[in-house]
């Protein structure tokens, strides 16, 4: 029989996986029947179906974790749990890094810099975003089989009166502590090259303010909403993975509080609005995401009125 905590976190966890489905299936099938119809698809289409995938998979990744909380607390004597950390390091580490491709993306296309290095990026990034695509699943295999070949360490044993619940999440084990905090740093690297994207962007928009003629009111420069959507869109993905990890971090940190189990609880939830909430802002923020979506909308009001 679930408890209440375990219920309402169960609830909690199955709404948000339901959100953040539909909101990455529908990124990627949007993308999927624009490639049908043109026979070809962009760079930044590209971007959107990669990262879509991958959210697809850590959200399953996510919840199945979640389902280990409530219903397998001790499945971590049968060695299976350590699967489950892999999967979530390779999901993880291949969202955030096509995540940072997208904002890199965005700040090449979007910002005007006369410095040849930028230049001659912004001219190569069409044809080599496969490569990149590519590399960043690369280091996410690499990052995984890494911590993959990391020996299980013993276990210290707990008393029965009082059972340690950091037993039952990947992240907070003590044998797992040492390893997964030092992947976990491993995420400044794609939030600091995001973090200078959107720096750059601002110093663009500032100049290009500047530049521009006094007759053109901000609100209706094309390149000023440009860069405003590529800034939020940045900013986005800065401040959920800042709260991502910092949810990470009570989990890992969960067997010092004594209620340990509801704050691996209360951190997998927030942890979920990462890859659910990022998608949907990306939805609101793309042209293409949003007309699609307001015109099935309209689709499904006609064939009700119908």
């Amino acid at each position: 029989m679930l408890s209440t905590e375990d219920s309402i976190f169960l609830v909690i966890i199955i709404s948000k996986f339901i959100l953040g489905m539909l909101g990455n299936g529908y990124i990627g099938l949007v993308n999927w029947i624009d490639w049908i119809k043109k026979k070809k698809t962009s760079s930044i289409d590209y971007i959107f179906t990669s990262l879509a995938i991958s959210r697809i998979c850590l959200i399953c990744v996510m919840v199945l974790n979640a389902i280990i909380i409530v219903f397998y607390p001790d499945v971590h004597e049968n060695g299976k749990l350590k699967i489950v950390s892999i999967f979530w390091t390779l999901t993880n580490y291949l969202s955030m890094w096509i995540a940072t491709c997208l904002n890199v993306f965005y700040f090449l296309k979007i910002a005007n810099f006369s410095h040849p290095l930028f230049l001659w990026l912004k001219w190569r990034i069409d044809r080599v975003v496969h490569w990149i695509l590519l590399g960043c699943l690369a280091i996410s295999l690499l990052i995984s089989s890494i911590f993959a070949m990391i020996p299980n360490c013993e276990i210290p044993k707990v008393t029965k009166r009082k059972r340690n619940f950091t037993e039952s999440f990947h992240v907070s084990k003590v044998q797992y502590f040492s390893p997964v905090t030092l992947f976990s740093l491993l995420a400044i690297v794609p939030f600091t090259v995001s973090l200078i994207s959107f720096l750059l962007l601002i110093v663009s928009l500032w100049r290009h303010i500047k530049q521009m003629k006094p007759n053109v009111t901000g609100c209706r420069d094309p390149s000023t909403k440009a860069h405003v959507r590529a800034m939020k869109t940045v900013t986005s993905f800065l401040f959920l993975l800042f709260v991502y990890y910092l949810a990470s971090l009570l989990m890992t940190f969960s067997y010092l509080i004594k209620e340990s189990k509801l704050a691996v609880m209360f951190g997998e939830v927030i942890a979920f609005f990462y890859p659910s909430g990022h998608s949907l802002i990306l939805i609101i923020v793309n042209n293409k995401l949003r007309q699609a979506f307001v015109r099935m909308l309209r689709c499904g009001k006609t064939a009700s009125v119908m």
